[in-house]
């Protein structure tokens, strides 16, 4: 059976201020944070484009699906910056979305970018997409190894989406490749899902 990677993604100008870059309960970026906050860049803060329609989810989550954009790993605010309008430029004049696919992406340090954020159906995974969350790291991680800080924002924001009623408290968590025939997220993240499934439990 043949798996297709999952790729998504002009650059655009960098220069990611830092009064952009806040987190869920408005601490500042390199401050100790708990399970209850984690730094989320809004769409002002990396120059996202306008959407052409959005369509809010009618329930919490019920599934997330990991992705990798299968793109160049991205571990600085400038990098990520430039991929997000690369990719989100991609998804919508090559091919018709709305927006940018996914609703949240992770860069290599541990930034969580907001794409279509909470609430908001996105187009990551076909016929999954009105009763779940999909959430991108940044990179090609057939390659690459996902960072222990993108992995602990990846649990820090999913901690954070049950505690506000994004996600059902018992969600399931999956890789894109579980409800799809593709290779993404990557070898070496879907490998590491059941240490984040347990983890999950454990919070």
């Amino acid at each position: 059976m043949f798996l297709k990677p999952c790729r998504s993604c002009q650059p655009h100008s960098p220069g990611l201020k830092e009064t952009l870059i806040a987190d869920m309960d408005g601490h500042a970026p390199g401050e100790p944070v708990d399970m209850n906050a984690v730094a989320v860049v809004s769409r002002r803060g990396w120059n996202a484009v306008e959407a052409r329609d959005r369509t809010e989810m009618k329930n919490p989550a019920q599934t997330v699906i990991v992705h990798h954009t299968a793109l160049r790993y991205c571990a600085h605010p400038p990098d990520s910056v430039s991929q997000l309008a690369h990719i989100q430029h991609m998804h919508m004049q090559e091919r018709g979305f709305d927006d940018i696919g996914y609703n949240f992406l992770i860069s290599g340090d541990g930034m969580v970018y907001e794409g279509r954020g909470w609430g908001v159906v996105g187009a990551h995974a076909k016929e999954h997409n009105f009763n779940s969350v999909g959430i991108a790291f940044m990179g090609n991680f057939n390659d690459e190894l996902p960072s222990s800080a993108s992995l602990s924002a990846l649990l820090r924001l999913l901690h954070i989406g049950v505690l506000h009623g994004h996600v059902q408290p018992n969600f399931v968590l999956v890789g894109h490749r579980d409800v799809a025939k593709t290779e993404c997220p990557g070898k070496n993240v879907y490998a590491l899902l059941p240490k984040l499934r347990d983890q999950l439990q454990n919070q």
